[in-house]
């Protein structure tokens, strides 16, 4: 039996002391014979049975509570416990009236337990107003608890109930010395740490891969992106597969990339799903998970020697890229996609570039220098007035190697988020097929073979990505800068797939 029910259970035996637990043992069994068997719990059962003795659930939660003793139905609920979690705030319109109700959910918690918090009315915009964070204390008053989809309880606080941040974690209403809330980081775990399923904790790793995100639909057919990363420990002898399913690309570290150490507060270990990742556990978050970048000392900078671009970029450090593709201009895109090298390290990067930042032209061959004002895995971002982005193309324009030096040959293709540069001959005519996601949208996909002296593949176009492949021709001699190589099509053979910076250029 639940903790919830047997906290109702200990209620009837104080209020009606003359009956035994066996008593109302079987007054629920009858109770469940006389409804009719399906259509009761024991709790709900337990439900009645207290009406028929007169005992109420009502205001039986004045006194100072820990979240393990709260119970679905409990009213009047006060209680001192962390904050782990902020929600956004979500909007409502009541169909009958439409009234815009808002609310929004904080996830709290307190010596070995945790529950999530609604909050209602004048309260949901309790953390702006009181600069509340993750770790926080606070006390809230004359809340009450409901069941939750998942069928614990979750608490309410409406326009009676009273939420404020306290300042002692260790005192409770009464004087006594008795809650010892731990601090945020006291109950962090490391990738090492995880062992077994839990819910609402912190994790700390180093991120291993590249991180992405992607479109999904959800079960009541919304659409929705999630972030993916590969969290290891420092080791890399243990690596974790993590989902924050419903981001916020606002949300997430301006700094952000390969090698990055950074904090999740508030997720749930789950088992792994074999599909994805041979580990027996995986990491899960949502809209109220929070990510936090943790600082690199410098002695841990200059020892690393990791592929990734995050020490690169940290701290505001101008960078030398030499652009290698231009995108095509799309309809409502502001922004430019090239592709480049960077100088130290001779990575392939992602760049995005608004072009009212800058008053000269950049196209293939333009070297510039600058601070983006973010990085997200391999793509960096020139998109704002707190970057800072010029053209240096005479003062570097022999610290880059030539683009035949970097140029792949198709045998050498394997999966990976590198792009290639491939020259090669197409050897089919283009194919425009249309495709419906499950999403509902419509869109289109163009593929055609290519070859070179080594061998052949599969060129993929999706969406915008399709007229490039479609304006080329049987027995054309193309170069294509950019491609992404990865499994796909009918058979899932290897295929090189064109991206947002990937340029086709013939080269006849």
């Amino acid at each position: 039996m639940s903790l919830d029910f047997k906290k109702m259970i200990e209620i009837v035996l104080q209020k009606k002391p003359e009956i035994s637990a066996e008593d109302v043992r079987e007054l629920i069994d009858e109770k469940k014979r006389k409804i009719g068997a399906g259509y009761l719990t024991d709790q709900g059962a337990l439900f009645l049975v207290a009406a028929d003795l007169g005992v109420s659930f009502e205001n039986n939660q004045s006194a100072q509570s820990s979240i393990k003793d709260l119970y679905i139905g409990a009213n009047d609920v006060n209680l001192t416990a962390r904050i782990l979690t902020i929600f956004p705030i979500k909007k409502y319109t009541k169909r009958d009236t439409n009234e815009e109700i808002q609310n929004r959910t904080l996830t709290l918690y307190d010596k070995g337990s945790s529950i999530k918090l609604r909050l209602w009315d004048q309260h949901v915009r309790f953390p702006e107003d009181n600069d509340v964070k993750p770790g926080d204390l606070i006390k809230i008053s004359h809340g009450y608890t409901k069941s939750g989809f998942d069928n614990k309880p979750f608490i309410n606080l409406g326009s009676k109930g009273i939420i404020e941040k306290s300042s002692s974690s260790n005192i409770d209403n009464d004087g006594n010395d008795n809650l010892e809330i731990p601090s945020i980081d006291s109950i962090t775990k490391t990738i090492d740490d995880i062992k077994e399923p839990v819910d609402n904790i912190i994790v700390t790793g180093v991120i291993s891969s590249n991180p992405r995100v992607s479109r999904y639909v959800n079960f009541r057919s919304e659409p929705g992106k999630s972030l993916h990363i590969s969290l290891s420990n420092e080791e890399e002898t243990k690596t974790l597969r993590a989902i924050i399913w419903n981001i916020n690309e606002d949300r997430i570290p301006e700094i952000f990339t390969h090698g990055s150490k950074i904090k999740l507060i508030g997720v749930k270990v789950k088992q792994g799903n074999p599909q994805y990742s041979n580990e027996e556990f995986e990491i899960h978050g949502d809209e109220g998970t929070i990510i936090q970048v943790q600082q690199i000392s410098h002695d841990e900078e200059e020892g690393g020697e990791g592929e990734g671009v995050a020490d690169e970029f940290d701290g505001g450090k101008v960078v030398v890229l030499k652009v290698l593709s231009k995108g095509s201009e799309f309809e409502n895109s502001v922004n430019d996609n090239f592709l480049a090298i960077d100088k130290e390290n001779h990575n392939f990067l992602s760049v995005v570039i608004d072009p009212r930042l800058i008053q000269e032209k950049i196209s293939p061959g333009t070297i510039i220098e600058g601070i983006p004002n973010r990085v997200f895995g391999n793509v960096i971002y020139f998109t704002n007035e707190s970057s800072y982005i010029r053209i240096v193309t005479e003062t570097y324009e022999n610290a880059f190697p030539d683009e035949s030096e970097i140029e792949t040959k198709i045998k050498n293709i394997e999966v990976s988020d590198k792009p290639y540069i491939v020259e090669a001959i197409v050897l089919q005519p283009p194919n425009t097929s249309n495709i419906t996601t499950k999403s509902g949208e419509d869109i289109t996909v163009t593929e055609t073979l290519i070859g070179d002296d080594t061998g052949e593949i599969r060129l993929t176009g999706w969406r915008e990505q399709s007229s490039k492949i479609s304006k080329i021709n049987v027995g054309d001699r193309i170069k294509i800068v950019g491609a992404v190589a990865g499994m796909g099509g009918k058979e899932n053979k290897l295929e090189i797939t064109l991206k947002a910076f990937t340029e086709i250029r013939n080269m006849e």
